[in-house]
């Protein structure tokens, strides 16, 4: 496959046990197994991370900000998802 056919891969870090992977860039490779060991060479020479997820970019469908909206509406009428009758202690800082 020639370098310029290599597909998008979308690059995830997980930078603590715990904590989420967030994304931090993109990058062309023949493959996944390449795409993980280019991502652990570009974004994590520092030891940023414990844990690399790579998805091919063409597999990624995602919403229309467009239409968030509509999209997010339905969730507005269940109030009781939402923690606002609840009567939480000072200490509390994250939630």
């Amino acid at each position: 496959m020639h370098k310029k056919n290599w597909p998008l891969w979308e690059v995830f870090i997980r930078s603590k046990s715990g904590l989420s992977h967030k994304h931090v860039g993109s990058l062309h490779a023949a493959d996944a197994q390449m795409a993980v060991e280019n991502a652990r060479d570009v974004y994590t020479r520092r030891n940023e991370g414990i844990s690399i997820w790579v998805v091919e970019s063409a597999h990624i469908t995602a919403s229309n900000p467009d239409e968030s909206e509509s999209l997010f509406d339905p969730a507005n009428d269940k109030v009781y998802r939402h923690p606002t009758f609840y009567n939480l202690p000072d200490e509390l800082k994250h939630i």
